[in-house]
């Protein structure tokens, strides 16, 4: 049985790979976002992430279309005590934005939509300066004395707002981040690496990253003159284009080869290894695709095959 990580400060354990839910209601159906579910709390799974905008990008989607997928999924499993809900605020189309009143009308739909009376992690999904932190970290701590949340955590936010949250919460004594959700990969270390790291760590923040394969390049499914069926094929193809992510790719064969992994569990277990990392997050359209994921949980990189790939990776 894989041992659960602690999320930050908060009473709240998790597996250390995070499902992805931006899939349900878009690339995958009702009936495959049920059987991926499944899978994944069949292997020992329990930390499901979701936000209030999944799949509004979609024609014909309102928004909401994942929420109200897991939602059903945990009202026909009756398990919802046995799964970590995390979801965010700011990006759906009816509730713009970081304020208060919004905030808290978003919590309420997003609520109505899991069918649940508790959310167990809720994300400011993109941080919007014009509004004061005081006024965010006021709305979310409300939340959390009403009991509709859990734990809360920053999405996308500058490492200067972040630290001034964490200061507002420690001097007002109210709700604190205990989570991270930054952008982070091994072809992508710069946007997390560097002073929004330091914060975390510091507050001893869970980071828990998305994009954490790269849109599906760190699957190795993409390679020179190859074409791939998917959505976000042009995003993940691009960095074949650099001479990075090829240096990435051969250093990722080479590793999983020796140890008979899958390329994907590799480049997870990399992020999975770094500082503050408690669960990457990886989405799965199809039961297929989710044993190379769910895997991470049971492979560690030696100190050698880490500092290849980190070296690999550098000037990303």
């Amino acid at each position: 049985m894989t041992s659960l990580r602690k999320l930050g400060s908060s009473d709240i354990e998790v597996f250390p790979l995070s499902l992805g839910g931006n899939v349900f209601g878009w690339t995958a159906d009702e009936a495959q976002s049920f059987a991926v579910l499944d899978a994944y709390t069949a292997a020992g799974g329990n930390f499901i992430d979701t936000a209030d905008s999944y799949s509004a990008w979609v024609e014909g989607n309102r928004g909401g279309e994942s929420e109200t997928v897991i939602g059903k999924w945990v009202k026909a499993r009756g398990n919802r005590s046995d799964v970590v809900i995390a979801t965010k605020v700011s990006q759906h189309p009816d509730y713009q934005g970081l304020t208060a009143a919004n905030i808290k009308a978003a919590a309420d739909a997003s609520l109505r939509r899991l069918d649940t009376d508790y959310i167990d992690l809720y994300y400011t999904h993109f941080d919007k300066p014009e509004v004061p932190v005081e006024e965010i970290v006021g709305a979310v701590d409300d939340l959390v004395k009403a009991g509709k949340v859990r734990a809360v955590a920053a999405s996308n936010i500058s490492p200067e707002r972040l630290q001034a949250s964490l200061d507002f919460s420690d001097r007002e004594g109210l709700a604190r981040y205990v989570a991270l959700q930054p952008h982070y990969n091994l072809v992508s270390r710069s946007t997390y690496e560097g002073p929004l790291q330091d914060v975390a760590a510091r507050a001893g923040l869970a980071a828990v990253p998305y994009f954490s394969l790269a849109m599906g390049f760190l699957t190795g499914k993409y390679r020179p003159g190859t074409t791939v069926d998917s959505p976000r094929a042009q995003g993940a193809g691009a960095y074949l284009e650099k001479e990075q992510g090829v240096r990435v790719l051969a250093a990722l064969d080479e590793i999983s080869g020796a140890r008979g992994a899958e390329i994907a569990t590799v480049a997870l277990a990399w992020l999975a290894a770094q500082p503050t990392v408690v669960a990457p997050i990886a989405s799965a359209r199809t039961v297929e695709q989710l044993p190379a994921l769910v895997a991470v949980a049971e492979l560690t990189l030696t100190d050698e095959e880490l500092a290849k790939l980190t070296e690999a990776s550098q000037g990303s």
